[in-house]
């Protein structure tokens, strides 16, 4: 009997390791919370917090349907080290948006100058790409190819498109540093309408998008965290999470 029990007990220790977290970084004073149905869900609710001097989250009020990947969630590459927790990791091409917590980066859009944001900005234009060749050194990232002196990519998204999905965004800290095939060039951006999925991003309306490009401030080390709802409420002590659905003013 004393094999099972220790084959038993090395098996909850594995599963306690792997669900043990550090809390949200104490300069994070903004976060974009995403909660899905389920794993396999295309479709979301975003709600916007703000954490007050005393440590507790404030719904801001912004707060929007989202579409999501067509495939649903799986575990991404974030703050979060998702190897061995249940459910699906992310894998580049897999059409799923990735489950975690994940910092933010710059901001985004077909405008010379961003509406009033405080976030770094990238005027878009038909040089800038994003890399998804994961046999590429430019893997994962948003470039300006006329200034690469030689391609090393068979595949890259262009960045203006005629359904202006990316008029407005910002950039997901996912996959960094980049890990071959783990997934690549995740945005929060401006939704095609309110019935069509991603490929793997967090689309929402046009209106939205400005309004978080508005509030977003990189001093307040703001995050999104992105999670079936289940899991969510799973981790809302562990974390110290805002309490998404219930702290709505």
């Amino acid at each position: 009997m004393r094999l099972p029990l220790i084959v038993m007990l090395l098996i909850i220790s594995a599963s306690a390791r792997a669900m043990t977290f550090e809390q949200l970084p104490s300069g994070c004073r903004q976060c974009l919370v995403v909660t899905t149905p389920s794993w396999s869900a295309t479709e979301g609710r975003l709600v916007a917090f703000e954490r007050k001097s005393n440590g507790l989250w404030n719904s801001t009020g912004i707060e929007t349907p989202v579409r999501l990947g067509r495939a649903g969630l799986a575990w991404g590459r974030g703050l979060v080290k998702a190897d061995g927790l249940l459910g699906p990791h992310k894998i580049e091409g897999d059409n799923k948006a990735p489950a975690g917590i994940f910092q933010l980066g710059t901001a985004f859009g077909y405008a010379q100058h961003a509406p009033e944001t405080k976030m770094p900005y990238l005027p878009l234009s038909r040089r800038i790409v994003a890399v998804d060749d994961s046999r590429s050194r430019f893997y994962n990232q948003v470039i300006d190819q006329s200034k690469v002196a030689k391609k090393d990519w068979q595949s890259a998204e262009e960045m203006i498109l005629s359904d202006n999905r990316y008029k407005w965004g910002v950039v997901v800290r996912h996959n960094l540093p980049p890990k071959p095939g783990a997934g690549s060039c995740i945005f929060l951006h401006v939704w095609k309408n309110p019935e069509t999925p991603t490929t793997g991003c967090t689309a929402m309306p046009e209106t939205r998008m400005i309004e978080l490009l508005q509030w977003l401030d990189p001093a307040n080390h703001p995050l999104l965290i992105q999670l079936p709802v289940r899991i969510y409420n799973e981790w809302n002590k562990q974390w110290h999470l805002p309490r998404a659905g219930s702290e709505r003013r």
